[in-house]
């Protein structure tokens, strides 16, 4: 099949979840001998099109800042629906479009031409909408229902996503995402321990103020935040005030091996986020075999990952989270194996082979 992917942000120049989907499935694919190409904004120096690994990318629209003031940049959306407009080819057997920012799905649709038309769906907002942007949040509302609505061939990476599909009218089949399964397992324990590990961008709805309140009633028990991000200071400053600053320790950033590293010498991962397209951070945990934490949210997918061996979900409040903490430390001793069992089935190769089965039967 010759396929191509559509999104903006490219991995390894940018690193996210839909980044990192899109380059696993697409190298993967093109070992198994597919053509597969890649449309994004122009992130290399350099020639416009670039062969990384296996596949070819092709850079449609400048290297504008995917954010303004920790929004997505309508321009930037802008600049790269009218990149794939001008410059998306013809005469693919399969275009799989990321929803995210929209525009550029319609743009993928009116060049499609007779390829089959598939629109990958990491999160669907409704009405967080209002949220993000007040009354304007209306519109994003209704362009988000209507690019689920542009085709009939929607891929959703969670069952939280495909419900939500579901209830703007859009059937879906679910291709979750995945983890390199053989690369966390070849990676060796952390020579420091720690009860408890969180790994990921420093913002709001991550509720790490939550899980330092959390702590503060938990009197022996220590907390390693990995990660950098807005809300940095203000944490520092709380794990101060709440008097838990030697308990607690902030890494900043690390590099993913040492990441995962000090996640396979800690006793249970803690993600108290309210917003998880899919939670791939939950997965690379119980890869390590490390028990979840995480809570309970309509847009928490990281819930749906979970069974009663290998997590705790808490409710979304300091003591609830407190206990489902205590539950998982408790659970740590038992959970590795049952952990390792279930983050198997999600490794990459496995994943590629669903997608590329569902291709087929589109084309």
């Amino acid at each position: 099949m010759r396929i191509a992917y559509v999104y903006d942000a490219v991995y390894p120049w940018i690193k996210g979840g839909a980044e990192r989907r899109v380059y696993e499935l697409s190298q993967r694919l093109a070992r198994r001998g597919h053509d597969v190409h890649c449309y994004g904004a122009r992130w290399w120096e350099g020639d416009e099109h670039i062969k990384l690994g296996d596949v070819w990318h092709h850079g449609v629209s400048p290297p504008y800042p995917l954010y303004t003031k920790n929004k997505r940049s309508v321009k930037q959306a802008l600049l790269f629906s009218l990149g794939i407009l001008r410059k998306l080819e013809c005469g693919f057997d399969v275009i799989d479009c990321q929803e995210f920012p929209y525009l550029s799905c319609f743009s993928a649709r009116l060049r499609s031409g007779s390829a089959s038309f598939f629109i990958t769906w990491h999160e669907i907002w409704g009405a967080y909408w209002l949220e993000y942007l007040g009354r304007s949040g209306y519109l994003g509302m209704a362009v988000e229902r209507a690019a689920a609505m542009l085709t009939g061939n929607n891929i959703a990476v969670s069952e939280m996503t495909g419900r939500e599909l579901m209830k703007l009218g859009a059937e879906s089949t679910v291709v979750p995402n995945g983890i390199d399964f053989k690369h966390i397992h070849s990676i060796m324990p952390a020579d420091s321990e720690h009860d408890l590990v969180f790994a990921g961008r420093l913002i709001s709805h991550k509720n790490l103020h939550m899980l330092l309140e959390a702590i503060a009633l938990l009197s022996d028990v220590n907390l390693l935040i990995i990660g950098e991000g807005p809300e940095a200071p203000r944490l520092h400053a709380l794990a101060r005030s709440l008097g838990v600053d030697d308990r607690v320790s902030f890494s900043g950033f690390l590099e993913y091996e040492e990441t995962i590293a000090l996640i396979k010498s800690s006793r249970a991962f803690v993600l108290p986020s309210t917003r998880e397209g899919f939670g791939i951070a939950a997965l690379e945990a119980m890869a390590c075999g490390v028990p979840v934490v995480t809570v309970r949210h309509r847009m928490n997918a990281a819930c749906d990952l979970l069974t009663p061996e290998t997590g705790v979900i808490a409710e979304p409040s300091p003591g609830s989270l407190a206990d489902a903490i205590r539950a998982a430390l408790d659970l740590s001793g038992t959970a590795g194996q049952k952990c390792r069992e279930l983050a198997r089935r999600y490794d990459w190769d496995v994943i590629c082979e669903d997608i590329e089965r569902v291709y087929a039967e589109h084309v």
